[in-house]
This record gives structure tokens, C-alpha cells and sequence, in this order.
């Protein structure tokens, strides 16, 4: 549904860190983390799903962000009602950005 990234200076391992601390911080569904591939996902309500990749670059590491529909049933009516929520997409855009300048 949004597909987010951004490069910042700072080494993987330690953005790692930051979004596992950030999503356990902010409490609210089943967290996984797989720190071989230093991926975090969490699973939030009965459609929601985010997931963040954290991958290294020349000059620190890049992050990823991803919002999925998970919902098994009225998967249908996910982006509909996203689509009601004027400003869903704003809202995750400036949530990440400010995730992210906070990182450097």
C-alpha cells in the first residue's frame, strides 16, 4: 500500500536497533525481528502489517518501509477505506521522515 525509504549516515546494526527499540517503544502488535536480515515486521490490527529492511550502503544504511494489507477477509475494502482517510498516506510519509531525521 506504501513504500517508503531513505538513506541515512548511520551504521545498519544501529538503525536496526533504533526501529526495534521505536516499535517496541510505541506498543501495539506482534513484533518479529530477524536480525541476520535486519528486518522488523509488525502485525497491527486485523489488516495491517509493517514491515521496515534495513540495508547497508557506501555511507550508512538504507531504510525501508513498507505498509501491507494483510487481511484475509474484505481485503478488498483496505485501500477503500485508506482511501476515506484523507492524509493516510501523509501522515506515514511525515511519520517516517521524522523517524528518520531523528536517526542522524
Amino acid at each position: 500500500m506504501v513504500e517508503l525509504s531513505a538513506t541515512v549516515p548511520v551504521a545498519p546494526d544501529a538503525v536496526l536497533a533504533k526501529v526495534v527499540a521505536a516499535i517496541t517503544e510505541a506498543g501495539g502488535g506482534r513484533i518479529e525481528v530477524d536480525r541476520e536480515l535486519r528486518t522488523v515486521a509488525v502485525q497491527g490490527g486485523w489488516w495491517y502489517r509493517g514491515e521496515y529492511q534495513v540495508d547497508a550502503t557506501a555511507d550508512g544504511a538504507r531504510l525501508t518501509h513498507r505498509v501491507r494489507n494483510v487481511a484475509r477477509r474484505g481485503r478488498w475494502a483496505v485501500p477503500l477505506a485508506n482511501r476515506l482517510f484523507i492524509g493516510f498516506r501523509a501522515q506515514t510519509e511525515r511519520n517516517f521522515a521524522d523517524f528518520v531525521a531523528g536517526l542522524a
